[in-house]
């Protein structure tokens, strides 16, 4: 071989040997670049997952106090709907610094073995309309809670167990009513035996019902009482009866589902 073959020859072996080691270099770059991609996936992937466990512990907090949220409104609704419940349709109440200072209680019996600053009647659902009429001819004569089907009856007692003659008032009150269905609505309130029936005013203004002895003194008070040279040791029964009034021409449908709540507040206005 010439020379001049032999140095060609050389020549191209290098050429291949370059080649190849570039590439070597290529591949390795090319494998490198394809690892630091790899790597920068795991990273945005790892970020994106941080970001996603964020935002659901994010979600998680908001929806678990949206959670106690609801529940503390549904428990105050219940306990709005017990207290009101409990309280009754028709509550009784001295005030209790009277009670505490001057002796003026009341009590479900006339013996006073129990004496308290409120007395609560049972509530009755879904009372419908009947007529005063059919009301029990000695309704007065039983103590504490004994309503009917369609009518409330509550009978108690108002005792002065201090040491001072005294002058008390009492007013009979409604605090809530719906659907206007205290137009046909029927108070008989029973002291010592004697009865006064009070409706609330005709609704085109033209005086008091016919079944009834008096008037409601105003939208929302019923009745007032006062009595004097009230004694150490005397009591005053009062019944209280509240029934619908199916005579009376506001008795319409509109009033189905109304509801009514009262309350009875006695008081010392003077003593001696």
């Amino acid at each position: 071989m010439s020379k001049k073959k032999k140095e060609a020859k050389q020549q191209a072996e290098l050429e291949n040997q370059q080649l190849d080691e570039s590439t070597e270099a290529a591949v390795k770059s090319s494998s490198d670049d394809k690892e630091k991609e790899q790597a920068l996936r795991d990273v945005l992937h790892i970020r994106r997952t941080a970001k996603e466990v964020k935002r659901y512990t994010i979600l998680m907090r908001v929806t678990g106090l949206i959670a106690v949220a609801l529940i503390a409104l549904i428990a105050i609704g219940y306990a709005i709907a017990y207290f009101y419940n409990k309280y009754g349709s028709f509550t009784i109440k001295v005030n209790k610094y009277d009670m505490v200072n001057q002796g003026l209680s009341l009590s479900e019996t006339p013996e006073f073995d129990r004496t308290i600053s409120v007395l609560t009647a049972d509530i009755v659902y879904d009372m419908t309309n009947i007529s005063g009429n059919d009301l029990p001819e000695n309704i007065d004569k039983v103590n504490g809670n004994h309503n009917g089907r369609n009518y409330i009856a509550y009978t108690f007692y108002v005792h002065n167990s201090g040491k001072d003659t005294i002058t008390y008032e009492g007013d009979l009150t409604i605090e809530n009513v719906t659907k206007n269905v205290d137009e046909a609505i029927r108070v008989a309130v029973y002291t010592n035996g004697e009865k006064q029936v009070y409706g609330k005013t005709k609704s085109n203004g033209s005086g008091k019902e016919s079944d009834c002895d008096k008037e409601f003194l105003t939208s929302t008070q019923v009745m007032h009482t006062n009595v004097t040279d009230f004694e150490p040791g005397d009591t005053t029964k009062y019944t209280v009866v509240i029934w619908l009034e199916g005579n009376d021409p506001d008795c319409v449908d509109s009033i189905i589902g109304g509801v009514i709540k009262m309350q009875m507040d006695f008081r010392i206005v003077e003593n001696t």
